[in-house]
């Protein structure tokens, strides 16, 4: 039963400690839209979303009016569209143009951003995927809010070392042709290592093939809350530390359930997960780096960096799978740089490299993101960086990613604005020792043996 304290502590969190649902992400198959006329496609395709999604944003935020609950983003994912356009697209224009219509439709029902212009090559590219891979650039220049991912890698098949070194290319010639604003079009671009079929954030959802014809996810936040809590067990042990975590963890997947719940019925679309991710945002106090300075650390980075989020990221997962009867998503604690301020601080401070956020990746729930770096990186380096992240999650079976942007005209000492909730980002030094001759190889580099546990 639910007493009055309860509400005022939930109110408490809202209001001061910025608590909110990241994002209703409602995943749309478009497996029915399939046709080898590219016209008949993009009717298709822009019909399927704009009927299926009508509602979302007017149901979103009556439930915010309702519950008082912020609900920052409602979002749509599609099928990955290397699957969908195969029999139509001849070129990387026709995909473009696919590209084009999602926009459109994503702008039509109102939705903040529009994920699924992904192909999943983990194992090897087929000609529709390769052609996607190539107009990615195109693509993500010509439209507003429509977010790219590509799947180069799984603990079961290894990793694709020829698409590996082809995005390398992809996402230089995105910041290229992005360069007037910072290169902001490689903060819609983000490559993968064991990518979840039912993520609902951004720039990484797709609606996965094993999902139902449409489903509703749910992703919450509230690095602010987690905080607040910790804040009234400073000097206390790790016992006492980790129970706070958890209990906070619990409380705030629970408001996400509760959304997630409404959404369904009101739409009348099965509910599928809640990812109980630690979100950040810009905003000062809303920040995972903070909650590592809480745990003990003068700045994120600092020794003991990796143990700490390692804790914090275990406990969050305790404390929420309590909370929702399904989990899932990527469900752990970002390391955004230019989306958390704290982040931001510990680089300008020198206590954040980019082989430190390496090392905290692998015991968080994503990866190397949101990094800005020199404009004149190498294609082959940035390969070399995906290579390194993928292989993290490869090993360790879980999911991994890379979102690194290359600022084109800018360098160590600049910084580089986004806006919004993508924040701003120092431009962060990376390693100028060559790898052209490993990623230059081709091939696949082998899935380790433990993936022989069928």
């Amino acid at each position: 039963m639910i007493n009055i304290n309860e509400v005022l502590e939930t109110n408490k969190m809202i209001e001061k400690e910025n608590l909110d649902v990241r994002t209703i992400t409602l995943g749309i198959s478009l497996l029915d839209c399939i046709d080898s006329d590219l016209d008949r496609l993009n009717n298709k395709i822009y019909k399927k979303i704009t009927a299926v999604a009508k509602n979302l944003v007017a149901t979103g935020e009556a439930i915010e009016k309702e519950f008082g609950i912020p609900i920052v983003n409602k979002r749509i994912s599609v099928t990955p569209i290397a699957l969908v356009g195969g029999s139509a697209c001849r070129t990387s224009e026709d995909f473009v143009s696919i590209a084009k219509t999602l926009d459109r439709a994503r702008k039509d029902v109102g939705v903040n951003f529009l994920g699924g212009y992904s192909a999943l090559v983990s194992k090897g590219m087929t000609k529709a995927d390769e052609l996607l891979l190539r107009s990615i650039p195109q693509a993500l220049a010509e439209t507003q809010l429509v977010c790219s991912s590509v799947n180069l890698g799984s603990t079961k098949t290894g990793i694709d070392m020829d698409a590996v070194r082809l995005m390398g290319d992809i996402i230089k010639e995105t910041a290229e042709r992005t360069k007037d604003n910072d290169s902001i079009g490689c903060s819609k671009l983000v490559v993968f290592c064991n990518a979840p079929d039912d993520n609902p954030f951004m720039a990484g959802a797709f609606h996965g093939v094993t999902e139902a014809d449409a489903i509703i996810n749910v992703g919450v936040s509230g690095p602010g809350v987690v905080k607040n809590a910790l804040e009234r067990v400073r000097g206390e042990n790790f016992e006492v530390l980790c129970e706070t975590i958890k209990k906070t963890a619990f409380k705030v997947t629970r408001v996400g359930q509760l959304v997630a719940q409404e959404a369904s019925k009101r739409l009348g679309i099965p509910f599928g997960i809640v990812d109980l991710s630690l979100a950040p945002t810009p905003a000062i106090g809303d920040s995972v780096a903070d909650i590592l300075c809480e745990i003990g650390l003068e700045y994120a980075g600092a020794p003991g960096t990796t143990a700490a989020l390692a804790l914090l990221n275990d406990q969050v997962k305790k404390g929420g799978v309590m909370a929702s009867s399904y989990v899932g998503g990527l469900s752990g604690a970002f390391i955004p740089v230019s989306e958390d301020q704290g982040m931001i601080d510990a680089v300008n401070a020198g206590a954040l490299t980019l082989e430190k956020l390496e090392a905290m990746t692998c015991v968080c729930s994503v990866g190397l993101d949101m990094i800005a770096i020199p404009g004149d990186t190498k294609p082959t380096t940035i390969a070399g960086i995906i290579a390194d992240e993928l292989a993290i999650g490869m090993v360790n079976q879980k999911t991994t990613a890379v979102r690194i942007i290359p600022v084109i005209g800018k360098t160590v000492g600049d910084s580089a604005e986004f806006g919004g909730l993508l924040g701003h980002a120092p431009i962060m030094p990376v390693n100028r020792y060559s790898c052209d001759a490993f990623v230059n190889r081709g091939g696949r580099i082998p899935a380790p043996i433990h993936s022989f546990k069928n």
